[in-house]
């Protein structure tokens, strides 16, 4: 992991497109800004972890269709 110091106002660069700028700070919290193209989606670290997750279960499912499908599949074949 990559630490780096920054003050109210001083931003730094992710590539030549993404801008993080600190806008300020209160108490334990830190308030950013951020500059991303149109097309970038940005997530909060627990929302993008419920998006994996919920990808991983509808992948599951997904899967488990399949299978029964094809049982209910060779079974109609005989």
């Amino acid at each position: 992991m990559l630490i780096l110091t920054r003050r109210p106002g001083e931003s730094l660069y992710l590539g030549e497109n993404i801008k993080i700028t600190v806008l300020g700070m209160q108490g334990k919290q830190v308030k950013l800004g951020l500059e991303v193209p149109s097309d970038t989606t940005v997530y909060r670290e627990e929302v993008y972890n419920r998006v994996i997750e919920e990808n991983r279960r509808a992948l599951a499912s997904k899967n488990e269709d399949l299978m029964q499908a094809a049982e209910l599949w060779q079974v109609k074949k005989q």
